[in-house]
């Protein structure tokens, strides 16, 4: 036991003296796989808070994009001149803007994601498989279209111009969009939001963790194995579905004000149903349920499409351009997903099994089948 500890605890060591010295070993090449490292690390995000509606609620939502274009848009909007330039009201008590504190903007876009995300909830209770799906997916399509199109009268979203001008992240006077200095060794901009995103993704491990073993983890279990039984349980079906929808939706939400804060301009774009697909492929994929899992998933579809972009360039040079790269870009991701998906079922890191017992250590006696006369 003692051992085993120890292992862990040299493994998790390794793990973290890695995961600090990965940024900095990555801007030596650039800025450009440093990026990739943060928009992966956002993807973890998401896929952690979409497998609390998918992976323990068993409830499938194909809008799950939603919560982060509203996380992202709302801390757009509130650290940006947008509504000074828009609003006189606005303008005559915060002439530069609002410029919130990092804190505050974050825990104002986790609430209201996950106000949107009861909201989505609420009218989908009854509602099982397809029909859940189509709902969520015309949730997400909804909040898309009325983000391209709050321009008139009222310019709140600035159409499919997008915001721009977003502050980046600052903290107790630290600011993240620039280059600093530690100990001789200088870490560019986009290393900075790195460990930023990281702790976030550490936290919400941790959280996720808490849940999973919780009460509440438990009841959102027995509704995804069998909601009739766990309603014949006691366990308040209706709440904790609505309970599920909003707590995912926080991921969102934290999520996308940092995309905002990182990326320094939104726009519809961005948010497109696609991107919903995606991030149920990277729980679908990892192992639906299972936190390391999906994890994994995530970091592997969030990286896939740009390491691909090295293989597409020479495909479509071998071809005199007669294929776009892009879309053979596309191709090869959908191969790749259906190969895994064919050789691991139930995903590349997927939950042990219940009910399965261990192996037995050598030279131990099998346990006496106590039912056989029952059976006899």
């Amino acid at each position: 036991m003692f051992q085993n500890k120890t292992s862990k605890l040299v493994t998790f060591l390794v793990a973290g003296a890695l995961l600090l010295v990965l940024p900095l070993f990555a801007q030596s090449f650039g800025n450009g796989p440093v990026r990739i490292i943060d928009l992966a690390l956002l993807y973890v995000l998401l896929a952690l808070g979409l497998n609390i509606v998918v992976g323990y609620a068993g409830l499938l939502d194909l809008g799950y994009v939603a919560f982060y274009a509203v996380g992202a848009y709302l801390f757009a909007l509130l650290n940006s001149p947008h509504l000074a330039e828009n609003f006189e009201h606005i303008a005559a008590a915060f002439p530069n803007g609002l410029h919130l504190p990092l804190l505050l903007a974050i825990a104002l876009a986790a609430l209201l994601a996950g106000f949107f995300g009861v909201v989505l909830g609420a009218p989908t209770l009854k509602l099982r498989g397809d029909y859940l799906a189509i709902v969520t997916l015309g949730f997400g399509e909804i909040i898309r279209v009325f983000l391209n199109n709050m321009e008139y009268p009222l310019n709140i979203t600035n159409g499919p111009r997008g915001i721009g001008q977003i502050d980046g992240v600052h903290f107790l006077g630290f600011e993240f969009s620039q280059n600093h200095t530690f100990f001789g060794i200088e870490i560019n901009s986009v290393s900075m939001y790195y460990y930023l995103f990281l702790a976030l993704v550490i936290a919400s491990v941790v959280i996720c963790y808490r849940l999973e073993n919780s009460r509440i983890g438990r009841a959102w279990m027995a509704i995804r194995e069998d909601e009739i039984a766990a309603k014949a349980m006691g366990i308040n079906t209706r709440n904790m579905k609505l309970l599920a929808f909003g707590m995912g939706a926080t991921f969102g939400g934290v999520a996308g004000s940092m995309f905002g804060a990182f990326q320094g301009f939104v726009s519809p774009e961005s948010f497109s149903l696609q991107e919903s697909v995606m991030i149920v492929a990277m729980v679908v994929l990892g192992g639906i349920g299972h936190i390391p899992g999906v994890i994994l998933g995530a970091l592997l579809l969030a990286a896939l499409p740009e390491v691909l972009r090295y293989v597409a360039g020479p495909l479509q040079e071998m071809t005199d351009g007669r294929l776009d790269a892009a879309i053979l870009r596309q191709l090869l991701i959908a191969l790749a997903m259906i190969v895994i998906m064919l050789m691991r079922p139930r995903g590349l890191w997927p939950s042990p099994e219940h009910g399965k017992s261990r192996p037995l250590p050598p030279g131990a006696a099998p346990p006496a089948n106590t039912g056989s006369a029952i059976n006899a």
